[in-house]
């Protein structure tokens, strides 16, 4: 499991307002409805309101902390839409602390996942007549990894950034990966560093940009701001984040 269910996402560093957020139902390709959770941005910011995020959540779906960090991408001047992955097994609906998760992650299928970003994604790109013009995705634990994976995915997706993800989880796509890589890794994860540094350098071998640091201190799920001790790791998160998506946004 990633994060507990009364976690709370770090403030950005970059605050403005997000008062256009709530809950909206997406239609995957496949025709399976499946909840999400947007937010948009009061003005741009200086990394520009026309950039979208897909954010995808943990082991355990769409639950609070995913809706309440859609804002905080929004607060930081990015349009931010968060997904659910269950709508095929376990309908649509937003996951409370009780969700049994563990049947349908038993059943969810990568391809099917990535159906459901596409969707997010055309979603992100419809808005304002198409002014969002560049797109990313943002993963935690499970949704770390699926986040890499879309590299792959074919959506012409501006970068993927996960945290705590597992390699073993993408590599069978790293050849048609596209897409640049963000890797933020936890020092005291289960899953060693050293995976993750050889996924990163299996990813560069095959031309594709795979930037990554290591938080030694942090553990899995530490980008929690009811963890005063790992503050400025999680400030340094952000800012990794949001100078990544700068870097590599269209202008």
């Amino acid at each position: 499991m990633c994060f507990d269910f009364d976690a709370r996402p770090p403030l950005p560093p970059v605050r403005g307002g997000a008062a256009d957020h709530g809950e909206l139902v997406l239609t995957s390709a496949d025709g399976t409805r499946f909840q999400a959770a947007y937010a948009h941005p009061d003005a741009p910011s200086a990394r520009g309101a026309a950039t979208g995020i897909v954010i995808l959540p943990d082991i355990r779906g769409l639950h609070p902390f995913y809706a309440e960090l859609a804002q905080r991408v929004a607060e930081a001047g990015l349009h931010a839409v968060a997904i659910d992955y269950f709508g095929r097994t376990a309908g649509v609906g937003m996951r409370s602390d009780g969700f049994e998760f563990r049947p349908h992650v038993d059943q969810l299928q990568p391809a099917r996942v990535t159906e459901d970003v596409g969707a997010a994604v055309e979603w992100l790109r419809s808005l304002g007549n198409g002014t969002v013009s560049s797109v990313f995705t943002l993963g935690f634990c499970m949704g770390g990894a699926h986040s890499w994976r879309q590299s792959a995915a074919g959506f012409g997706l501006a970068g993927c950034i996960g945290f705590y993800g597992r390699p073993d989880r993408v590599e069978d796509v790293i050849p048609t990966m596209e897409a640049p890589l963000l890797l933020l890794a936890a020092g005291q994860d289960r899953t060693p560093v050293e995976t993750v540094e050889a996924f990163a350098q299996q990813v560069r071998d095959a031309g594709v940009e795979a930037e990554m640091h290591v938080y030694p201190d942090a553990p899995h799920s530490f980008f929690d701001r009811r963890f005063a001790e790992h503050r400025e790791a999680c400030d340094d998160a952000w800012k990794r984040i949001l100078a990544f998506v700068e870097r590599h946004a269209t202008r």
